[in-house]
């Protein structure tokens, strides 16, 4: 189960703070989402292969740093390791995703056959 919250700013948009187990195994990372509504914003997540996302609650909502970051980050969608450490810098989702695919040795084939 996740730890998260949201809070709803003025335009009507929302942003969604959720603490996650790491994709790649290690720790937990807090993941930091602007959309038009909540489901919207857990949909982007499911998206990404995080299939088992749910917010119960408002029990840790994004703090007023964690919503600047995420709204001036272009894809809206951000995270960094928890619990967090204020020498460690946001991170991008593509950051993730590649921290997570399996790497594949030059000269070999990938998975699907295209090289």
């Amino acid at each position: 189960m996740s730890a998260g919250g949201f809070c709803k700013l003025p335009n009507g948009s929302v942003v969604v703070a959720l603490t996650l187990p790491s994709p790649s195994g290690g720790g937990t990372v807090r993941m930091i989402v602007h959309a038009v509504n909540r489901a919207r914003a857990l949909t982007r997540l499911r998206n990404l292969g995080m299939r088992a996302v749910y917010l119960r609650g408002n029990a840790e909502p994004p703090t007023p740093d964690e919503v600047t970051a995420v709204l001036h980050h272009p894809d809206g969608l951000i995270w960094r390791t928890a619990p967090d450490d204020a020498r460690e810098l946001w991170h991008p989702i593509r950051a993730l995703k590649r921290q997570t695919r399996p790497q594949v040795a030059r000269g070999e084939s990938s998975p699907s056959g295209a090289r």
